[in-house]
């Protein structure tokens, strides 16, 4: 990894913006404006680890990196094509086609990793343990699963985990409505989804609370919408409350670490 100062250099010779970092490296923008003005002096590796990569790559591939990338369905599809749609649309979609529906465009979703899915599924695990020990009227689900986001008929989302507390929103098929709280896993091929497109897409719709867990690094950035934009930061050493639970579940990433360690190595 880069050392600090060798970020600065590269970063003030390609011009790049502390929020070109931020949408790619899904580090907060506040934390990367803080890293480089030297307000925190002892950034977390992780973090560091993450800035580098984006520096790394706009050094590696220039100005076409930053552009807006292409998550649109379809090899070499045109926006404007793949753009104007409905759920109607999506639920017309052939069953082997794994897209999303966002505002009306159409995202390819790639095939999750092994690593993704354990994660998916120990988090799922907790939430469902925590439910039969605690009852209410909360149920967790994990994907693949369709959520019809929002009040609109232009979104249609499947988020890794979530958590439906309004059981009038579960329908046989898919839920209609906005989850309580929602868990991403990031891929490297969907970064920018989770950090930028779906963040701000959630926050919208009404997500009370929104986790994005990044595996290579090692990091949990939580949101909880009520109280603060601004994400907590953990690490895989940490045990993370779930807020919309009163903090009265726990997530133990380390266990978690330990049983998914070796496929990280």
């Amino acid at each position: 990894m880069m050392s600090l100062e060798e970020m600065k250099r590269l970063k003030k010779k390609y011009s790049i913006t502390n929020a070109m970092i931020a949408e790619r490296s899904g580090v907060p923008l506040a934390t990367v404006q803080k890293v480089f003005s030297g307000a925190t002096p002892h950034p977390r590796y992780a973090t560091l680890a993450s800035i580098d990569k984006v520096i790394q790559d706009y050094n590696e591939y220039g100005e076409s990196f930053v552009a807006e990338p292409t998550y649109i369905y379809g090899t070499g599809a045109k926006k404007d094509i793949y753009s104007g749609k409905t759920v109607d649309d999506y639920l017309a979609l052939p069953d082997d086609v794994r897209v999303e529906l966002i505002d009306g465009v159409f995202y390819d979703m790639a095939a999750p990793t092994s690593v993704h899915q354990h994660i998916a599924l120990s988090i799922g695990a907790t939430f469902n343990n925590h439910v039969n020990s605690h009852g209410g009227s909360c149920i967790p689900f994990i994907s693949p699963i369709d959520v019809k986001l929002g009040d609109d008929d232009k979104t249609m989302v499947q988020p890794d985990v979530l958590i439906i507390c309004d059981r009038s929103k579960i329908t046989y098929e898919r839920i209609i409505g906005t989850p309580d709280m929602v868990v991403e896993i990031v891929s490297p091929s969907n970064s920018y989804m989770d950090t930028i497109i779906k963040l701000n897409k959630y926050k919208k719709s009404g997500v009370r609370e929104y986790w994005i867990v990044f595996p290579k690094e090692k990091k949990i950035f939580t949101y909880f919408f009520e109280e603060s934009d601004e994400p907590k930061e953990y690490s895989f050493d940490d045990k993370v409350s779930v807020r919309v639970w009163n903090n009265e579940c726990e997530v133990d990433f380390a266990e978690i670490y330990k049983k998914i360690s070796f496929m990280l190595e």
